[in-house]
């Protein structure tokens, strides 16, 4: 008996074999708190980008319209979009292609009421500009400048549904495009 109880008293008052039983329930504890933590990090930072301006336009998107050249001829093209809206500002790209044709345009944008003003940049081109205009609450109509090259945008998101109008004064003329989440 005296062996026993030097045994425990070794052990702090318990027996050693409970020690991997506390560690398991501790280091649990510690892995729900960690995903709760990062879970209301997420929700938070949902709740910022549902919140401002651009909150329509959150998410990601695809689908496909038709783009028309200078020479008059219009070609099919499918589309991808992804918009990372945070408070007033948003990052958005927009990639369409066809066979013979493609375009891969980011932008960079700031809402101050509904004035809207950025930056874009088409890579395939590697020209970039300004982007300024008006919107909000779904309804965007902006203008892409650059030296040589001047573009309306319309953007209007409504659920999961969004058209993407551009009419330009270049060898691309312009984009329909339509979107769904």
């Amino acid at each position: 008996m005296e062996h026993l109880q030097a045994y425990r008293a070794a052990g702090g008052g318990k027996h050693r074999a409970n020690k991997p039983i506390e560690a398991r329930a501790r280091n649990r504890r510690l892995l729900i708190t960690a995903t709760v933590l990062f879970a209301a990090g997420i929700a938070n930072t949902d709740s910022k980008a549902q919140s401002g301006p651009f909150a329509p336009l959150a998410g990601s998107w695809s689908g496909g319209g038709t783009v028309m050249l200078d020479d008059g001829s219009t070609e099919r093209i499918r589309c991808r979009a992804k918009y990372a809206p945070i408070g007033p500002t948003m990052e958005m790209s927009l990639t369409c292609a066809s066979d013979a044709y493609k375009f891969n345009l980011g932008a960079n944008v700031r809402a101050e009421g509904s004035a809207i003003t950025g930056s874009w940049s088409e890579a395939s081109r590697n020209i970039s500009g300004s982007l300024q205009g008006r919107g909000g609450g779904g309804n965007y109509e902006l203008v892409a400048s650059a030296a040589g090259f001047n573009a309306n945008i319309a953007l209007k998101a409504s659920g999961s549904k969004q058209t993407v109008t551009m009419r330009a004064d270049s060898q691309f003329r312009g984009a329909n495009i339509s979107l769904s989440k």
